[in-house]
Formats: C-alpha cells, sequence, structure tokens
C-alpha cells in the first residue's frame, strides 16, 4: 500500500507527531506504563475547552463519568471512548467532548468504563449499559450514543441491547469503529501495516479483553457484526478513515442495518488514518471530518436525517 501518495504531508506530521510520543519499546512496557505514555501522547494534543462549557465529575450507576454542559441542553450525547479497551479514560478525549458540547448544543456524558486486562468482557458493555440506563433515568429528553474504536464498538452494543427497552434512543454516530469483522478479509488485509493502527495490534486488543484470550462467539455485546437481527436500531452513521484495518466493518454493518429495513449512512474519509480526531485542529481532512461528525449528532438529536 503506497500510503505516501494516500495521505497528506499534514496527516504525515500527525502520524509523525504521534510515533514520537511512543518509546520505541513500549509494547513491552506493562499496562500501567502504556496508559500513561498513551495519556501523555493525548495530552500533546489536547485543546483547550471552549470557555462556554461547563463540566462536572460524577458517578453513574458507580461508572465514573464527566458531564458537559453549556446552557440548558434538552439532548444528551453519551460518548464512549477509544483505546482498545485498554487505554484511554475521562481525560483523553475530555477536548473532544468539550467540542461536541459546544458545537451542537448537547449534554455530552462521557463514560469512564473499567479497562482490560484487570476487566474482562463483559465488564465494559456492563459499564455502558450501566451509564446509558442512569443518563435515561437522569436527564429528560432523547440521547444520540456517540464514540470513536472501541467506543463506536460500545455505542453499537447498547443499541443494540437497547431495542424494545426505550424509546429515547434517537442514533448513534460511529467513530472509526471496530465490530468484530472477519480479520482474514477486504481492509484488515489491504491496511494490515497502516500507520497508527495494524491488524497485529486489532488482534492483540481483541484476546487481552477475553478470558484465556478466547473470542466469544454470536455475542453482540462483544462485536455487534456478531448479531443474527439488525432491524430496529436507531439511525445510524458511520465514519471511517480510509487507510484504517478497521475501516471495512463500518461499511459491512451499514448494509446489515440498510438491508435490515433501517437508516444508515457511511462516510469514509479518504486519506485519514486511525485516531484522526486528534488531528481536527491540524489536519484540515480531520478538521472537516470532525465538523461531519458534530452535524450528524445534532440532526441526529433533532430528529432529522439528512442524507437520503
Amino acid at each position: 500500500m503506497d500510503y505516501e501518495m494516500l495521505i497528506d504531508a499534514e496527516t504525515w506530521d500527525f502520524i509523525q507527531k504521534t510515533a514520537a510520543c511512543y518509546p520505541a519499546d513500549t509494547a513491552e512496557r506493562s499496562i500501567a506504563e502504556q496508559r500513561a505514555i498513551y495519556d501523555a501522547m493525548a495530552e500533546s494534543f489536547r485543546a483547550p475547552r471552549p470557555d462556554i462549557v461547563a463540566c462536572t465529575d460524577r458517578e453513574a450507576a458507580g461508572v465514573p463519568v464527566r458531564i458537559y454542559q453549556a446552557g440548558h441542553p434538552t439532548r444528551s450525547v453519551m460518548f464512549y471512548h477509544g483505546g482498545g479497551f485498554v487505554v484511554g479514560g475521562l481525560e483523553s478525549h475530555d477536548d473532544v467532548c468539550a467540542e461536541i458540547c459546544a458545537q451542537t448544543g448537547y449534554r455530552v456524558v462521557a463514560v469512564d468504563y473499567r479497562l482490560a486486562p484487570e476487566h474482562l468482557h463483559p465488564a465494559m458493555f456492563e459499564d455502558a449499559w450501566a451509564a446509558f440506563e442512569w443518563i435515561l433515568a437522569q436527564f429528560d429528553g432523547g440521547v444520540v450514543l456517540a464514540g470513536d474504536s472501541a467506543g463506536a464498538n460500545l455505542c453499537a452494543a447498547v443499541a443494540h441491547h437497547a431495542r424494545g427497552k426505550t424509546d429515547r434512543l434517537l442514533g448513534q454516530v460511529l467513530i472509526y469503529g471496530a465490530f468484530g469483522g472477519d480479520v482474514d478479509a477486504g481492509s484488515y488485509v489491504e491496511h494490515a501495516d497502516a500507520p497508527m493502527l495494524t491488524r497485529d495490534e486489532i488482534l492483540f486488543y481483541q484476546r487481552i479483553r477475553c478470558e484465556g484470550g478466547i473470542l466469544p462467539k454470536g455475542d453482540p455485546t462483544f462485536a455487534p457484526l456478531h448479531d443474527s437481527d439488525f432491524s430496529d436500531l436507531p439511525p445510524t452513521v458511520l465514519v471511517t478513515a480510509d487507510c484504517d484495518p478497521v475501516r471495512d466493518d463500518s461499511r459491512i454493518y451499514r448494509d446489515r442495518i440498510l438491508a435490515a429495513g433501517g437508516s444508515a449512512h457511511w462516510i469514509n474519509e479518504k486519506g485519514l488514518v486511525h485516531g484522526y480526531l486528534r488531528a481536527r485542529h491540524s489536519v484540515q481532512r480531520a478538521r472537516d471530518s470532525f465538523e461531519r461528525i458534530s452535524v450528524a449528532i445534532e440532526a441526529l438529536g433533532q430528529e432529522i436525517w439528512p442524507y437520503d
């Protein structure tokens, strides 16, 4: 794959700045050290919160959350962060959540779910679901699910589980998510050695959250694409980086929702790489994509489907 041709200079600068945050022996270090390295990397890209946004840390049924608010919102966004279910938390995606709040006017609730390997599947899903139920009880109005990478997986898992339990889930915006597609086909092979995320890293992250490294089968709370029923899901917008092994999971997920009669739209961002949300202030392609993400969240919150 000729990434020199596919990826522009701005994005290469972002890739190189990210790589510079990681010591050569990162993969051999302890999980605690890897988390510290990831947090330091996220901090190096962190933008100030918009002045209009206030935030409060709370617990949602025992799950730590951070609530972002500007004014008097009538909708809530439940945000699940990425990080392979191993790294990341409230700080790593703080600026992303604050900017979503400022751009949409909605309340954003970021969820600090438990991480592997200390906590194995289904702990992450259980926390995601507990926080979702809490927000339904705590606030009036509809809810939009949003998340990146591992967080997008949790969004979809919650959406599948929520069917028949609430009519207040208005939609989901899934950003470069991994949903359990075939790791021996499509983009997993085409972009196996992509910058920012490789196929081998995905396999590691899959195994580390499972008892004995054995992946469950037919469990949509682990891999939403393993569900047998894609009907009655909320309107879904999927946003991917073209140079990313998990890209095709979103295309397949869209196709299954459409085949079941639902509403789904896939936006594939040319020349971008996994994790590009952090490049939204330095890379024009990422800036434009983040604007599309914010517009999608706002539209779903207003029960508008602008993609037909």
